[in-house]
């Protein structure tokens, strides 16, 4: 292996190194704990620690007040969310599992968050229509179905303000981008959509986490 692809990834990430940084740059607090230690029956699908305080970070620097999130589990990217709005915003979480969304209302209100955020259940695919109203956003993240995302793209592509943000988890497909199957292409197109209208990168968390800035 070549020096500089040594260097790619988590490579030289120990354990204690990313618990080090897990206490020093973003430590959870009790309701972030609590989101993220999912119980039993629900799928630990949840964004990593780092992803979550990378998604905060981000949308603080974008000063973002209004945000719609495909995907909402436990709550726990909501929460970094939330926390990350500008006075007086708003995110619209949509989840299509019922069980989900009540943990995910339990979870954000012992956060203290729960009247910044509304939990829209639903597939994702026919409840973003119903938030056109609330547009133009400061920025969409998405986190649902992956045969879906290079429609949630084209979505956040014609909903967000120029300069806003489409933040896109799991780009490497756990793996598998380069499969010949449904999820795979669609994954593939999300990542030439966004490279084509945006100022793109692919940050090289475990999974890939595309953020992308409308032009």
């Amino acid at each position: 292996m070549a020096d500089n692809e040594s260097r790619n990834g988590s490579t030289y990430a120990t354990r204690a190194i990313l618990d080090f940084m897990h206490r020093t740059h973003g430590p959870h607090d009790s309701a972030l704990e609590r989101a993220f230690a999912v119980p039993d029956g629900i799928p630990s699908h949840q964004v990593s620690h780092d992803d979550g305080r990378l998604l905060h970070v981000v949308l603080r620097l974008a000063r973002a007040k209004k945000v719609v999130e495909i995907g909402t589990l436990a709550g726990y990217s909501a929460i970094h969310i939330a926390r990350a709005l500008e006075p007086g915003g708003h995110l619209w979480s949509i989840e299509f599992e019922p069980k989900h969304a009540q943990l995910a209302r339990s979870n954000l209100a012992a956060a203290g968050v729960l009247d910044r955020v509304t939990i829209v259940e639903g597939a994702a695919l026919a409840m973003l229509p119903t938030l056109v109203e609330h547009g133009p956003f400061d920025a969409v993240f998405i986190d649902g179905d992956k045969p879906n995302y290079d429609r949630y793209g084209r979505w956040a592509l014609e909903n967000i303000r120029q300069g806003g943000l489409i933040l896109g988890d799991n780009a490497y497909l756990f793996g598998e981008l380069m499969e010949d199957r449904e999820d795979a292409r669609a994954m593939r197109a999300f990542n030439e959509l966004v490279a084509k209208t945006c100022d793109s990168v692919c940050a090289p968390t475990p999974d890939g986490m595309v953020i992308a800035i409308k032009r």
